[in-house]
């Protein structure tokens, strides 16, 4: 599968973006799909994940109850709408897709990356 990250932009603190990821292929409802995202100077850190239906989701502690994850099936999408954005939250980020998970937020349980798309906050 191959996958197109978009949407990303500059923002004022406490605003909102909503980050699409367009993937390839028939079969996208059967991978599991995630977010992830790179701050200058640190490691990849894991944002949200769903679930191949899309009934389950998870998030980073750093975003839980701003960020959601959602996706479409019918459409090949997958998106994170990002709400009450903080400074901290600049990233580039990065939807990722596993074929063989169920469940995973670790970055090395995907195995299918898309280039990422730069979200800056400002305060």
């Amino acid at each position: 599968v191959q996958l197109q990250a978009s949407g990303g932009g500059l923002v004022q603190a406490g605003g909102s973006l909503r980050l699409s990821c367009a993937a390839s292929g028939r079969t996208f409802s059967s991978y599991l799909m995630g977010w992830f995202r790179r701050a200058p100077g640190k490691e990849r850190e894991f944002v949200a994940t769903i679930s191949r239906s899309g009934a389950s989701t998870d998030y980073g502690e750093s975003v839980k109850g701003r960020f959601t994850i959602s996706r479409d099936n019918a459409k090949n999408m997958v998106y994170l709408q990002m709400n009450s954005l903080e400074p901290e939250d600049t990233a580039v980020y990065y939807c990722a897709a596993s074929g063989t998970r169920t469940f995973a937020t670790y970055d090395y349980e995907y195995n299918y990356w898309g280039q990422g798309t730069q979200v800056t906050v400002s305060s």
